[in-house]
């Protein structure tokens, strides 16, 4: 086995236990966070069916986004979107036999790579182009922007310009996912995807990425506004300040 293949392996069960052990302990912190106030965005839902209606359109059509920015939701939903079936396209290294769906939607996932780009082109141009977002961003963001961008263009440059060899791509993917190690290729731009990939997941969880499942604990969406019907109480007792002595 190769020198490649072994540092491959690692790096990539390295990514995959930090992003599932980040993943847990931010979603614990957020669930442990204590909600003192009512404090929904108005007009908000007033029973627990408009909450999960609100929630559902907020996560999918990014409704609040909408309302406030045309050019920034267009680019954004875009981006998201087409990721959505870049990542379930990308169910057929991982899977064996590959799904019925996952083969239907092969096509539409190989544009959709175009679409993500486009989008986070935009997403990226307006940190530049807008004033009051310039002043607002830091170097992170822009290294997120780049790097996720880094990672479409690699991928695409594997399906339209240089071609990788993708049955043996899946058969490292699955050796991975059942312990039984196999070699991968080695191509240069399918390993500068793989270490890009690798990247982000690693800093997925300590990045401003983490509002993914940061926004299903946002309490100005997931909170009823009937605090003039019943009484909220924190979900954690707050600590009294010792008087100073």
């Amino acid at each position: 086995m190769s020198l490649l293949t072994i540092a491959f392996t690692l790096l990539f069960y390295f990514a995959t236990a930090t992003i599932v052990v980040g993943l847990v302990y931010r979603i614990r912190l957020y669930a442990r966070t204590p909600t003192p106030l009512r404090i929904p965005t108005t007009p908000a839902p007033i029973n627990q069916a408009g909450v999960v209606k609100r929630m559902f359109f907020e996560v999918t059509l990014f409704n609040s986004l909408f309302k406030s920015n045309k050019w920034i939701w267009l680019f954004g939903w875009v981006f998201h979107a087409a990721l959505l079936f870049v990542l379930l396209r990308h169910l057929r290294y991982f899977t064996d036999p590959v799904w019925s769906w996952v083969a239907l939607i092969q096509p539409l996932g190989a544009y959709a790579a175009f679409a993500m780009v486009a989008g986070l082109a935009g997403l990226w141009a307006r940190r530049f182009l807008v004033d009051r977002v310039r002043y607002i961003t830091s170097p992170s963001d822009h290294l997120m922007l780049a790097l996720l961008i880094a990672i479409g263009l690699t991928g695409l440059g594997m399906k339209y310009v240089a071609h990788t060899d993708i049955v043996a791509v899946k058969a490292f993917f699955l050796g991975l996912m059942y312990f039984d190690w196999q070699p991968l290729p080695a191509d240069l731009l399918l390993n500068l995807h793989l270490l890009l990939v690798a990247l982000l997941m690693i800093v997925f969880p300590f990045s401003k990425l983490l509002h993914a499942p940061g926004v299903f604990f946002s309490p100005t969406r997931n909170q009823i506004d009937n605090p003039r019907e019943k009484r909220h109480q924190p979900t954690q007792p707050s600590v009294a300040a010792k008087p100073s002595t």
